[in-house]
């Protein structure tokens, strides 16, 4: 090889000697491109997901990842344990340490670090990627459904960067990364799942608070993505046919990447995945999408999306009236209900039983109702014929829209033109059940 082959690395050059290149600047400049090469990453939840992809794009420079999770058998629905999530982080480059974790036991996040220490020597960096998700509202949230997120996003997010900072503190570029959102607090976000909200708020409040106690010794930041990220978990929330509205965790991998190489002294950030890349330079987004030019679905808490959702709820507020109409308004809505009642049989209602309302704002402002519990089904204008299971509030608009398969039920949802009370696992049903009808309206 010629002297100057990596032209523009001015510190880089071979030396031909008896026969033999020496590459020791060669590797010196390679440790630089590696930034994480070496360094010890705790990853919570790091078996699947975003907590995998963050690990394996740390495992390519050579990072040591320590996977803290607490699956280690195999998931009757979720791929992945410890163990196959260790074997392709060391076939990425890296070294891998595989502890049983469960965030709600200190005990096992304490004896996790220490086996971390012992086998590498020190922890450099901590991500709190572990979370626990319900998105009910207050009177159908179960009390154990409460006492997993707090004790996953808020108890498990403190207790795993307090086991933690004794040894973040001795490292050269310490940083504590948790997947948490900017604290938005508009009511919008927390009227539909008020428990969730809390608990992640939590995790965010961890950064505003030890992003301060910290200062000049280890960076402490939240990221947050832009769009939903498909996952398994996602497709278990969401049913099938949503990851065409997400993108991959390989962003929010690239996004982590960028802020846990920065010093220690950009902290207190809460940092938004698309923003961050856009500042670093990233211009094709498409390469994150599932289905590149598809819609995307907004996620949580973002402003933009925040003074969408008020903007309906206005419309709502001020077409209250209309909803106890004595007749059935003519149009749309009208029409797709009575498509709807022609499509209605019995294996329909044996495969769903459930009864769903709908408060519909608009020019066809009302309530109606599609009952899948009784009989052969029946759908209309009015209250439902036995109380209903789910209540579902929107425009009548958007309604047309979702049930003639122009808007998907968990992006309407998602962004707040869609509001849900009662059993989410029905409201994914008529989601699924959608596709049969959106031929024929």
């Amino acid at each position: 090889m010629k002297r100057g082959a990596l032209q523009g690395h001015e510190h880089t050059c071979y030396s031909l000697i008896h026969g033999h290149v020496w590459l020791c600047p060669l590797k010196k400049l390679l440790g630089q491109l590696r930034k994480l090469a070496g360094c010890t990453l705790f990853i919570t939840g790091a078996s699947r997901g975003i907590g995998k992809a963050i690990a394996l794009k740390a495992a390519r420079d050579g990072a040591n990842i320590v996977i803290a999770a607490k699956t280690a058998e195999p998931h009757p629905k979720l791929p992945g344990t410890i163990y196959t999530a260790a074997e392709e982080i060391e076939a990425a480059g890296g070294r891998a340490l595989p502890c049983i974790v469960n965030v709600r036991q200190e005990e096992q996040i304490i004896s996790a670090v220490e086996k971390a220490v012992k086998t590498f020597g020190g922890i450099d960096i901590l991500v709190n990627n572990a979370s626990a998700i319900s998105l009910t509202g207050t009177l159908e949230t179960e009390t154990k459904k409460v006492n997993l997120m707090m004790d996953v996003n808020v108890r498990g997010t403190y207790l795993t960067s307090k086991a933690c900072l004794p040894y973040l503190r001795k490292s050269k570029n310490p940083h504590i990364l948790n997947l948490s959102p900017p604290m938005n607090m508009k009511p919008i976000w927390f009227k539909n799942h008020c428990a969730y909200t809390i608990s992640k708020y939590g995790m965010s409040m961890c950064v505003l608070g030890m992003a301060e106690e910290f200062k000049g010794e280890v960076a402490v930041n939240a990221l947050w993505p832009k769009t939903a990220i498909h996952t398994a978990a996602m497709d278990m929330l969401g049913g099938s046919g949503i990851e065409k509205q997400c993108r991959k965790t390989d962003i929010i991998a690239d996004a982590a990447y960028c802020i846990l190489t920065k010093p220690k002294s950009f902290t207190g950030n809460f940092i938004i995945d698309e923003v961050l890349l856009r500042e670093e330079g990233v211009k094709d987004f498409d390469v994150y999408a599932i289905a590149p030019g598809h819609p995307l679905m907004p996620d949580f808490f973002l402003d933009a999306e925040t003074d969408m959702t008020e903007s309906h709820g206005a419309s709502q507020a001020s077409d209250g009236a209309k909803a106890n109409k004595e007749s059935a308004p003519a149009g749309p809505v009208a029409e797709t209900f009575r498509l709807i009642q022609g499509e209605l049989n019995k294996e329909m209602v044996k495969s769903t039983q459930g009864v769903f309302q709908f408060e519909l704002s608009g020019d066809e402002g009302g309530t109606w109702y599609l009952d899948l519990k009784t009989s052969s089904g029946s759908a209309g204008f009015g209250k439902p014929p036995a109380a209903a299971d789910v209540v579902m509030s929107m425009s009548s608009g958007d309604f047309v829209k979702m049930f003639t398969g122009k808007l998907k039920p968990t992006m309407a949802f998602m962004s707040g033109k869609l509001r849900i009370k009662g059993n989410m696992a029905l409201a994914v049903k008529l989601e699924k059940m959608l596709t049969q009808f959106n031929a024929k309206l």
